[in-house]
């Protein structure tokens, strides 16, 4: 059974580099494929939401996971609008008529699904701890 350390028991530098440096450059390589490639953009953001489920993993329950995973998205959308203002391409995909906004719907994103990570992560210790009759 995979039994990661939890979040809380990692080394600060260790946490501060898993929830907020890695959302971010995340975040900066989908504002780049925003301007050039749709396909690119939508696997990368597969890729992140696999990683978001993952890292609530790290968590004792899902409540755990959602808090990570609402800084963490918040992180990833503001790291991909910045990136892509910098990059000055035109978007293939479409962020919104008020694109601003796409930081509140990764927020949401990422914490629905570390919360699912974490609840997991829950039942199969749960699962894990039970004897066997």
């Amino acid at each position: 059974m995979y039994d990661p350390m939890l979040f809380r028991d990692r080394p600060r530098p260790v946490q501060i580099v898993l929830g907020g440096v890695i959302p971010a450059i995340a975040g900066g390589v989908a504002g780049v494929l925003v301007g050039t490639s749709s396909g690119a953009y939508w696997a990368w953001g597969a890729l992140a939401a696999i990683g978001s489920i993952v890292g609530g993993f790290e968590h004792q329950d899902g409540w755990g996971g959602a808090d990570r995973g609402l800084v963490a998205g918040a992180i990833y959308g503001i790291a991909l609008l910045v990136v892509h203002a910098i990059a000055g391409t035109h978007a293939k995909v479409s962020l919104g008529s008020f694109p601003p906004f796409l930081v509140v719907i990764t927020a949401l994103a990422g914490m629905l699904l570390s919360a699912l990570g974490g609840r997991i992560a829950r039942q199969s210790r749960e699962r894990g701890a039970t004897p066997a009759e």
